[in-house]
């Protein structure tokens, strides 16, 4: 009789197919009780930000606001909310996924980091979703979506992606010991959007101001996304270092702490 090979790398791939089956799981239990007990509210999720940007930007041109920098209010005002919105609104849901999704840890097989990583997944679509649908609405306002430089762009909002996921790990891990912590943390969100240069420019402030301003890892990756739709935009500020080492940072202590605590977690 001819046994079936259980070396290694039998054991990986049988161990990576485990694990895709729990993500899946939750992923599906995600979708069903997110909005209205139905997958299709899902769809809800990416439109939070598109109505959040464009309600801005009818107030701004209503208003007769003369352009910061380069040509179009639109454009500008899209490339500081894109990424500012995506860590605000990823991190934002993602501060609230295992303490949404804690009776599913009551299953062996599921762990924290699954419903983390399944969040996360859902967040970065929803984030993908309200990208094409910001694309759309300035190309049908006349204006050019796509930047000079494309390759930094994508980088940027993988970087972005990345801070967002970080963050939000983190806060999660805390929010599930610390409940009111997310009440905290959503009020912060508000000082992190009005200190990230969505509406401004920061470089263009007196250098103290300025200063204080880029310790807020959302300054660069706004900076970051302007400097690839305009040639001439003031980098001085901008550390892609920083913005990358935060995200990292928090991903990594957020792990750290959910490995740490997965004990008490269990038993709470």
């Amino acid at each position: 009789m001819i046994t079936a090979d259980k070396g290694p790398k039998s054991t990986f791939l049988g161990l990576l197919r485990g694990r895709f089956n729990v993500m899946k799981a939750v992923i599906l239990r995600d979708l069903r009780t997110r909005f209205f007990d139905h997958g299709l509210g899902f769809l809800i999720v990416p439109l939070w930000p598109l109505a959040h940007m464009v309600i801005l930007l009818i107030i701004y041109s209503l208003s007769g606001r003369s352009v910061p920098f380069g040509d179009s209010l639109n454009l500008f005002f899209a490339t500081g909310l894109i990424p500012t919105l995506a860590f605000m609104y990823i991190s934002r849901f993602m501060s609230l996924s295992i303490v949404l999704n804690r009776p599913m840890m009551a299953f062996p097989a599921v762990t924290a980091v699954d419903i983390m990583a399944a969040r996360a997944f859902l967040e970065v679509v929803a984030g993908y979703l309200t990208l094409i649908f910001i694309f759309t609405i300035l190309t049908i306002l006349g204006d050019n979506p796509i930047p000079y430089d494309m390759e930094q762009a994508v980088l940027a909002y993988l970087a972005t992606l990345l801070l967002a996921i970080g963050v939000g790990s983190l806060v999660s891990v805390i929010v599930m010991f610390v409940p009111f912590f997310v009440t905290v943390y959503a009020l912060f969100m508000i000082v992190i959007y009005v200190a990230s240069g969505t509406l401004f420019i920061v470089s263009a402030l007196p250098d103290q101001i300025s200063y204080i301003l880029s310790w807020n890892p959302v300054v660069h990756a706004v900076d970051w996304m302007r400097s690839a739709y305009y040639p001439t935009y003031s980098t001085k500020i901008l550390d892609k270092q920083y913005l990358l080492g935060f995200g990292l940072g928090s991903l990594c202590l957020g792990l750290t702490l959910e490995r740490t605590l997965r004990w008490k977690m269990l038993e709470g």
